[in-house]
């Protein structure tokens, strides 16, 4: 079966970059080259491909690197894993250095929540190979499946029943003090204070032209994916995936913009931290990553298309995550919305675990 890259969408609202049964390793090599596909789109069946593993750092997933380990020994592929988790992973998987990694691979496996898939995005940033994600996390809103499918998945991959969903990164560059440094974010970028270090203090310029400053306790730039997270939690707009853009969201601000401001993919910005910031932190995708204070400047603009997810069934994982978003409203812990299900709906969820 041969799927054409058209302009359809998932349920999500994500254009179909690529469907059906060419190698993930043609994928693979035109990623690299910037080649697209000719008008009969991609034929993605797996032949001989390389995976590649990242894992969580402290989650316990020797379930499905077992199943991994069964689908290398049947020759389908070749497995491959960073040095930097050799322990984690244990002795029977091939380990190779992060250069080697991501040239070679063709498709990533993360296991672990949506923060080990996004950096499994960012480390094959310059080189965007498709990523499937397999959940050990909490909610997990880029994850799709569960360890007990993976084995499925696999064989799915290799029959090509699957969908290539691309993702935005916002590419910012920290220049302060004569030195630059540049990151990619596919969730979300945020400056935000340091205990008892007081506000975050920028002024914030689209395009060159000044827009107006902020004095909050963090601004959070995010991608549409990322907008369902720190962003939405702080009152900021859900944006479409269908939309190539970015959305601006101060954090209890004090003074200045108190509202979203959401921008054109082809609108560049920077913020200009300000007087008053004594210490803030830089943090990319929930990670903290730097440092800045008065004088350090953020460039930051979309990188459209920088990284690629696989989807084995996009119409359920819209549904899921459209489920997933509207429980992060109710006033309860998730371990605490086992009370909201009937009692005799209880018993026999329990009865079928049971079975």
């Amino acid at each position: 079966m041969t799927y054409i890259e058209t302009n359809q969408r998932t349920p999500a609202g994500l254009p179909l970059f690529a469907v059906g049964v060419t190698s993930l390793r043609t994928v693979a090599q035109d990623l690299r080259t910037g080649r697209r596909p000719g008008p009969g789109g991609y034929d993605l069946g797996m032949e001989q491909p390389v995976v590649g593993l990242v894992v969580h750092p402290t989650k316990n997933v020797r379930e499905s690197i077992t199943t991994l380990q069964r689908w290398n020994a049947s020759g389908a592929g070749r497995l491959v894993a960073r040095r930097a988790d050799a322990q984690r992973i244990g002795g029977d998987v091939e380990v190779i250095g992060d250069d080697d990694f991501t040239d070679q691979v063709d498709l990533v496996v993360a296991l672990g929540g949506d923060g080990t898939m996004l950096g499994a995005m960012r480390l094959v940033a310059k080189r965007p190979v498709p990523v499937l994600g397999v959940n050990y996390g909490n909610v997990g809103f880029l994850v799709e499946i569960e360890p007990p499918e993976l084995e499925n998945a696999l064989d799915r991959l290799s029959a090509g029943e699957y969908q290539l969903e691309p993702h935005h990164a916002l590419e910012a560059r920290l220049s302060w003090s004569g030195a630059r440094t540049d990151y990619l974010a596919f969730n979300d970028l945020t400056i935000v204070r340091r205990p008892g270090a007081g506000q975050v203090s920028a002024d914030l310029s689209v395009n060159g032209l000044g827009y107006g400053y902020y004095r909050a306790d963090a601004i959070v730039a995010a991608t549409p994916a990322g907008s369902t997270a720190y962003n939405y939690a702080a009152g900021g707009p859900v944006l479409s995936p269908a939309l190539s853009g970015s959305v601006v969201t101060p954090v209890a601000p004090m003074a200045g913009i108190d509202r979203a401001v959401v921008l054109a993919a082809r609108e560049r910005y920077r913020f200009d931290i300000a007087e008053g910031t004594r210490s803030a932190a830089l943090e990319v995708d929930g990670l903290v990553v730097g440092e800045v204070a008065t004088g350090a400047q953020i460039d930051i603009r979309l990188r459209k298309d920088a990284g690629s997810v696989v989807r084995l069934d996009a119409e359920r994982h819209g549904r899921t995550g459209r489920v997933k978003l509207s429980l992060l409203d109710l006033p309860v812990r998730p371990d605490q919305l086992i009370e909201l299900i009937p009692q005799d709906l209880r018993q026999k969820l329990g009865r079928e675990l049971e079975d």
